[in-house]
């Protein structure tokens, strides 16, 4: 029996790595969705996964097709409506309790995604939501990004 080609062995050598990346990137990701309300880097979250921070970003952005960061501050600003459609708290608190240490970066990035400032939004959504199940308003309200996919109708042949 043979050993096979050398590009043979190479290229099961590059799966096995990729697949060790993809499994390390989906940790990252858990990581994100858990602590998304700790003081997050992508340094920290490159140091967790053993892998440097280049590599963490150009791998992740491969994957899910967003930066590390951005997939935080998504994360973040998800949680944040949730927290201003309840309507008990202040968009400064809201700020502080979703991992956001500026409110006026908070406010940018939220306003970017959502299309309105947290400050309307809170106002709106009290309105729009009101009497909804709270699983059902989580996903009405869901951001979308730019570049993510949009559901397409299915076709009926």
């Amino acid at each position: 029996m043979g050993c096979g080609t050398i590009s043979q062995v190479s290229s099961r050598a590059d799966a096995t790595q990729r697949l060790a990346d993809l499994a390390r990137l989906r940790r990252v990701r858990d990581r994100i969705d858990r602590e998304y309300a700790s003081p997050l880097d992508v340094e920290a979250l490159a140091r967790g996964a053993h892998m440097s921070a280049g590599h963490l970003s150009r791998e992740f952005r491969l994957a899910y097709g967003e930066s590390p960061y951005s997939y935080l501050m998504t994360r973040r600003i998800e949680r944040a409506m949730a927290l201003l459609r309840r309507g008990d708290l202040s968009v400064t608190d809201v700020c502080f309790a979703v991992g956001c240490s500026s409110l006026g970066t908070f406010s940018t990035r939220f306003t970017e995604l959502v299309g309105v400032p947290p400050s309307v939004y809170r106002r709106q959504a009290a309105q729009a939501t009101a009497g909804m199940p709270s699983c059902v308003a989580k996903q009405v309200t869901r951001p979308v990004r730019n570049r993510e996919a949009r559901a397409t109708e299915p076709q009926l042949a």
